[in-house]
């Protein structure tokens, strides 16, 4: 969806109030996305938009319905922005501010109340497992609501109100400002969440208690509003990246159609994930908003966003560099230790010796017994002596009666 409005001839001395918008739903399953379609409404003094996504992850849960079946995330995303946008058309008018402490409480009895009443309907069968990070029909919530203070007038009240990780940003001249604070486990700034995963604190669903934060803020036109689930910023280096995705695709863009796609076209480049957003511009038509956001995009690209790519660039060469000198590691150590293992081995590869029969030989050398002992004249030492004769305490040889030696 994607809309310009132009003034109408004569109307040029009244600041004009949204005048570009577009939004769009990208669901990586085709009819099983998990965030709903956004919200994009607008009037002379007046402007909603929001995102909703719905947590597969707590709300993995399968329930049958009419259309087949779909998780409980896919089921609450799209019921609370039907309960939501009903409940801001009454809420919102233009003789009237906003409170937004009660619209928060509001909202959060309206979308508990319709998620119950939902997941009862679903008589869905009570599940053994108990944990923490399980919810029924859970989803996130972001919104704003915009009104001029004074009629013909500037100045905007914003009003935020979130539950859970989607955002809410104003896009200024001078920069991205982000509106919403991210409901995580552990807190922490924007670009530290993009390489944390914290488990989400608080969400609306059907089984636990949930907040609606609220946050109001003044703004002078012109400016862009943005809300946005994680899908489309989560998966960026930083929120550098994010803003410049934005900004650049309408500075490139040659119609609102143009620019959106673009941006679509990108998100999906690097997602992980289902992916919404909505944007409403207030002040300027396309062909202004082009020129007055040109010099920020080219302070992003020399600034934030091409230094980081470039470091980027660095390490992805410098990975390969080193995985190829550990693959030149392992070969070369594989070859060398080839050359230093046969002689580290040498006793380990030669035969076993053979251990003798019974009475053979004991060894190398060894005489068998009969020629130990001898026999005859064979039986003669090397030096022609007569062992058994030199042997001490012989009896000496019998001689003939009378003859003497």
């Amino acid at each position: 969806m994607s809309e310009t409005r132009r003034p109408r001839a004569g109307a040029d001395l009244v600041p004009t109030g949204p005048t570009v918008s577009f939004g769009f739903n990208l669901g990586k399953i085709a009819d099983h996305g998990e965030d709903s379609d956004p919200i994009l409404r607008d009037g002379p003094d007046l402007g909603l938009l929001a995102v909703f996504d719905g947590m597969g992850g707590a709300g993995g849960t399968v329930y049958e319905t009419p259309d087949g079946p779909r998780s409980g995330a896919y089921l609450a995303s799209r019921l609370a922005r039907d309960v939501v946008e009903q409940r801001m058309l009454t809420l919102l008018v233009p003789d009237w501010n906003l409170k937004g402490e009660q619209a928060a409480v509001d909202l959060q009895r309206a979308v508990q109340a319709a998620l119950q009443e939902r997941l009862a309907e679903l008589r869905a069968p009570k599940s053994g497992l108990r944990s923490r990070l399980l919810r029924a029909l859970p989803t996130t919530m972001a919104m704003l609501a915009l009104q001029r203070t004074q009629r013909g007038g500037t100045r905007w009240l914003a009003h935020a109100l979130w539950s859970g990780d989607s955002r809410a940003y104003v896009f200024e001249p001078g920069g991205a400002r982000q509106l919403s604070t991210d409901d995580l486990r552990d807190h922490s700034d924007a670009m530290t969440n993009l390489h944390r995963d914290s488990v989400v604190s608080n969400a609306m669903s059907a089984d636990t208690d949930f907040h609606v934060n609220y946050r109001r803020v003044e703004l002078e036109a012109p400016f862009l509003l943005l809300t946005a689930t994680d899908g489309c910023f989560g998966y960026l280096p930083s929120p550098m990246h994010f803003e410049h995705l934005v900004l650049g695709a309408l500075v490139e863009a040659r119609s609102v159609a143009e620019w959106s796609q673009t941006v679509q076209d990108r998100v999906s480049a690097v997602t992980g994930d289902d992916a919404a957003m909505s944007v409403m511009a207030v002040g300027a038509d396309l062909d202004e908003l082009r020129t007055l956001y040109a010099p920020r995009v080219q302070e992003l690209e020399q600034q934030f966003t091409t230094p980081i790519d470039d470091l980027a660039r660095d390490v992805q060469r410098a990975e390969a560099e080193l995985e190829r000198l550990r693959q030149r590691q392992v070969e070369e150590t594989r070859q060398l230790w080839a050359r230093y293992q046969p002689g580290y081995e040498l006793y380990l590869r030669a035969p076993a010796p053979v251990d003798p029969e019974p009475g053979s030989p004991a060894g190398p050398g060894s005489a068998a017994p009969e020629d130990a002992a001898g026999s005859g004249a064979d039986g003669a030492t090397a030096n022609g002596s007569d062992p058994a004769a030199t042997s001490a305490g012989a009896p000496a040889e019998p001689v003939e009666d009378g003859v003497t030696s």
